[in-house]
């Protein structure tokens, strides 16, 4: 009885890594890549994808412009800080601006805007969550379904570089 107990204790610790190894969060990302052609977006450690989700856009295509474009920026953004959004759920702040995004408004007169977002998605009663997630919505924002979002939320630190790409 002893020899078991024994090789159960000392086993107990390669059981539980175990376990924290097939997760389906990762422990530490380094870098969120969104790809807006995929409607994708990819938790990314040491170069390589993690895990991946589905998101929806800004309602126009392209890259923002502007203000009210109702478009989802392009470039190289951090994951600044984080809130418990009534209308949303969980969300995360982008830094757009950028420095190319602020030169380029300053360049065309027109104001770059800002609350740039990663958020879940809204409890709606006449909408279910599914619904969201069939098409782009947002002013702008990245969003995921809440669970999703529940696992970026835990898996991304703020300070964290997130790309947005075409």
């Amino acid at each position: 009885m002893r020899a078991l107990l024994l090789t159960v204790f000392l086993a107990f610790p390669l059981l539980t890594c175990a376990g924290s190894a097939n997760s389906s969060v990762p422990a530490t990302v380094d870098k969120v890549l969104v790809v807006k052609s995929e409607r994708a977006l990819h938790l990314m450690q040491r170069g390589k994808v993690v895990k991946s989700y589905r998101v929806s856009l800004g309602k126009k295509p392209g890259a923002k412009e502007y203000e009210g474009d109702q478009r989802t920026p392009e470039g190289l953004y951090w994951i600044n800080w984080r809130k418990h959004s009534d209308n949303f759920n969980l969300s995360m702040h982008i830094s757009y601006p950028n420095e190319k995004d602020v030169q380029r408004s300053q360049e065309s007169g027109l104001p770059p805007g800002g609350m740039i977002m990663l958020h879940g998605t809204p409890n709606d009663e006449e909408y279910p969550e599914w619904f969201f997630s069939t098409l782009d919505w947002t002013e702008g924002c990245i969003a995921l379904t809440n669970p999703d979002m529940q696992e970026v939320w835990e898996s991304v630190k703020d300070g964290t570089l997130i790309e947005i790409r075409p």
